[in-house]
């Protein structure tokens, strides 16, 4: 996925192959700005306002007790670039913005977008952190309402990956035991144990994680089969062939190599025979010369992130394959997501 500016016309592709126009300004003031636009109108309710049908702007002003002109304004920023209907007068949901911006929707991503306010505020430490290099582990600094913001942020972000996951993760047929660390509000469990029926899963998850955890996963109505256990995966002992797969999603960027290392071989005592590792996570590029591929594009920005936010950042593919090797583990190939572009599920597989 390549960010940034995109051509529509052929005026707009022509400029930018001869570098005609401003690159880097459409990569930021126009990004920026209008980034901030479709937060505000989330965080307004903005769409809410027309989850029953269209109205004018100076209806939606009224519901929403904004102002009419700037709500206006921010209404046609968002039609303009697609997130908005418009006809007779009255702005309308259309395909995008019904499925991904109202907050009952079953793919929402409202709580996402409330909690990039956050991460909106840690990005200005980059300018530091480009000459000292110190990370700022900003999860340390979260106050309980900001986790709770953060956590939810976590579970929209799950919504159309997790679906994905459960179709094409290799999960040994007959599986019961599933293992899925660090994996908060369970959503990638849930629909694991959805596509497979036998299947029970404990959530290990930092014992601080756990309440708002439980709250969210409690919508799922799968307490009798998804259940958390609070623990520390790199400190706790995960037990000697008791799980047919473990998953570990999203979660690598946040150790260092030895730390994945350790971890891996944990995780290969833990399995059965036939027993499947599954690492899903955005993937960044193996050197300078990958920079290109499509594939790696955004795990090379959430690289920088991270290395900010966490302490550590994101890894290649071979990285991941060689901690799995080193554990014992056989690697599958790898399984590029569809529903979360540049983002991959890294399976590995305990002999038998």
């Amino acid at each position: 996925m390549r960010l940034g500016a995109h051509a529509e016309t052929f005026l707009e592709r022509l400029a930018f192959r001869l570098n005609l126009g401003p690159k880097p300004l459409a990569d930021t003031q126009a990004a920026f700005q209008f980034a901030r636009i479709i937060m505000a109108a989330s965080k307004a309710g903005l769409f809410e306002a027309l989850h029953d049908g269209g109205r004018t702007a100076q209806e939606i002003a009224a519901a929403r007790s904004t102002d009419p002109q700037a709500t206006e304004k921010v209404l046609d920023a968002l039609l303009a670039h697609g997130y908005l209907g418009y006809r007779d007068g009255r702005y309308k949901l259309n395909r995008l913005s019904r499925k991904w911006l109202l907050a009952d929707s079953p793919h929402t991503v409202v709580h996402k977008l409330d909690f990039q306010e956050i991460e909106w505020r840690w990005t200005e430490g980059f300018d530091q952190w480009l000459y000292d290099g110190t990370a700022r582990d900003m999860h340390r600094t979260l106050s309980p309402e900001e986790w709770r913001r953060y956590q939810w942020g976590m579970r929209d972000l799950s919504t159309a990956p997790a679906k994905e996951l459960a179709r094409r993760a290799p999960v040994p047929k007959g599986a019961e035991v599933l293992l899925d660390i660090g994996g908060s509000h369970g959503f990638y469990s849930v629909e694991l144990c959805r596509r497979h029926p036998g299947l029970t899963a404990t959530v290990l998850e930092l014992p601080e994680a756990i309440p708002i955890a439980v709250e969210i996963l409690a919508r799922e109505s799968m307490g009798d089969r998804v259940v958390h256990r609070a623990g520390n995966a790199l400190e706790d002992d995960l037990g000697v062939g008791t799980c047919d797969a473990v998953l570990i999603a999203n979660l690598i960027h946040h150790f260092d190599a030895d730390q994945n290392l350790r971890l891996a071989q944990k995780v290969a005592r833990a399995l059965r025979p036939g027993g499947v590792l599954l690492v899903m996570d955005a993937m960044r590029i193996d050197s300078p010369a990958d920079a290109d591929q499509p594939s790696r594009r955004l795990g090379a920005v959430l690289d920088v992130y991270f290395a900010l936010t966490s302490t550590s950042g994101t890894w290649s593919v071979e990285a991941v394959h060689n901690w799995q090797r080193a554990a014992g583990l056989s690697p599958l190939r790898p399984i590029w997501l569809q529903t979360m572009p540049g983002a991959a599920l890294l399976s590995a597989v305990r002999s038998n």
